[in-house]
């Protein structure tokens, strides 16, 4: 079930994404975003949404997989998120006033970058903390 609401939330965080692109509430907050910044923390939080809709939450022993099935979903999202991102530079060529920027998507990948590092490292240290003698 919580899989499930991480999913409904990430499509309507990307859907918000495109259509609030031609909106006039985002030339009014451009005078609060020198250089684009905001970007990063837009596309981190993506990140997070789509990590959340593909990763199972419970830590049972199924779910035990060896490291290089334990970063596959990470890879999946942020491929994604940095699809949408390049989706979304390409859709504002199309928008009056609005234009398509490399810098963006860089930013974006930054964003999505140092979640998939800060989220990976969290899930690392959970699974190797629960896999300890005691």
């Amino acid at each position: 079930m919580t899989r499930f609401i991480f999913t409904v939330l990430s499509i309507a965080y990307i859907a918000s994404i495109f259509l609030l692109a031609g909106s006039p509430f985002i030339s009014k907050i451009a005078t609060f975003n020198p250089y684009s910044l905001l970007h990063i923390p837009l596309y981190g939080v993506l990140t997070v949404l789509l990590i959340f809709s593909i990763i199972p939450f419970k830590n049972s022993p199924n779910n035990q997989r060896n490291q290089k099935d334990q970063a596959t979903p990470f890879l999946f999202a942020g491929l994604i998120a940095l699809g949408i991102a390049v989706a979304d530079e390409v859709h504002q060529t199309y928008i009056p006033g609005r234009e398509a920027s490399f810098t963006d998507v860089l930013l974006d990948a930054i964003g999505i970058a140092l979640v998939l590092l800060l989220i990976h490292r969290i899930f690392r240290w959970k699974i190797s903390t629960s896999t300890r003698p005691t």
